[in-house]
């Protein structure tokens, strides 16, 4: 889906292309490490970087995603090739809580400046890394714990289908639909603790392994893009799709499709441009020796069949193409 940006968007960026002129210095190279590049949350991160990328000037974008989401010894070997670069910053996009902390303290060492985004790290912004650009993750999963909720008439039987151990990100928002589901007690999670895996048919795999489970159940809510795909697929397989209640995360053509259908309820959908256009903008910002957030929220929307073609919503949904 590709779409032009409205006129005050196009504003803004020229304003900021404006201003960055003026101020540049030497040439920036930044470093953008994701965890994956393929699902519609990634490459509408990477419009939101190379848009960062346009408006300051003086700035080289270079983003280098693992092979698999899951993959975090290649997220360290990316980072520590930027160490021995002696790049000007990185982005890093944890798919380990713990397990990518030692390399990034090495490039903070190295006076590389580590800016953390979309899943959290152990450590502190400010001391550890200099900054955190995410979805509040938790609040995400306490809207979709409500909204499923609502739609099953606060009873009866739920699903929640985990993503991976180890992703933060997630885990906050599987803990925030824990924590309101829990508000319920004519509400049962029947199913809390299975994972889906990296990817759409590991996930589909997942569910059909539980499809009994999936049977009994009055709605179910899945964490991220490649989960909520697998659980369609599988409802679909079962003829389920439609008659349970189905809550997802993170925005795509194919779920929007789903959603017109009916086979799902409600979208949480975040802000990814949004989210890759301030992780420039703040790298940027840090290494120009520039005032910054050392946390920033980049928002969460709630998309139903209702509110679809609001021109936010639409903004949203929109995958831009940027030279």
């Amino acid at each position: 889906m590709k779409k032009k940006f409205a006129c005050c968007t196009v504003f803004t960026i020229l304003i900021f292309s404006l201003q960055s002129f003026v101020l540049s210095q030497d040439k920036i190279k930044i470093v953008v490490i994701p965890k994956g590049s393929t699902t519609f949350f990634w490459k509408s991160v990477h419009t939101g970087v190379r848009l960062g990328a346009i408006s300051l000037y003086g700035t080289e974008i270079i983003w280098s995603p693992p092979q698999f989401e899951d993959n975090v010894t290649q997220q360290i070997s990316i980072v520590e090739n930027c160490i021995k670069e002696e790049v000007s910053g990185i982005a890093l996009a944890p798919a380990d809580y713990e397990a990518l902390t030692e390399c990034v303290a090495k490039a903070t060492n190295k006076k590389i400046p580590v800016l953390i985004f979309d899943s959290a790290l152990k450590g502190t912004a400010g001391k550890n890394f200099i900054s955190y650009v995410s979805t509040d993750n938790r609040k995400a999963g306490i809207l979709a714990g409500d909204q499923l909720a609502k739609l099953v008439g606060m009873k009866g039987k739920v699903v929640l289908l985990r993503y991976a151990a180890g992703q933060a990100s997630t885990k906050e928002r599987e803990d925030g639909f824990v924590e309101a589901i829990s508000k319920y007690k004519n509400i049962h999670l029947i199913v809390k603790d299975r994972y889906a895996g990296s990817t759409v048919e590991d996930a589909k795999n997942t569910c059909m392994s539980i499809i009994d489970k999936l049977k009994e159940a009055d709605g179910v809510f899945c964490p991220n893009e490649p989960s909520t795909k697998g659980m369609l697929l599988s409802l679909r397989s079962a003829n389920l799709a439609g008659k349970i209640k189905f809550v997802g995360f993170d925005a795509s053509t194919s779920l929007v499709d789903a959603l017109k259908k009916g086979e799902l309820n409600v979208i949480i959908s975040q802000d990814p441009s949004r989210m890759g256009f301030f992780c420039v903008k703040t790298l940027v910002d840090c290494i120009r020796g520039k005032k910054y957030s050392l946390s920033i929220d980049t928002g969460v929307r709630m998309i139903t069949r209702n509110n679809l073609n609001d021109p936010e919503i639409q903004k949203l949904l929109a995958l831009p193409e940027v030279e």
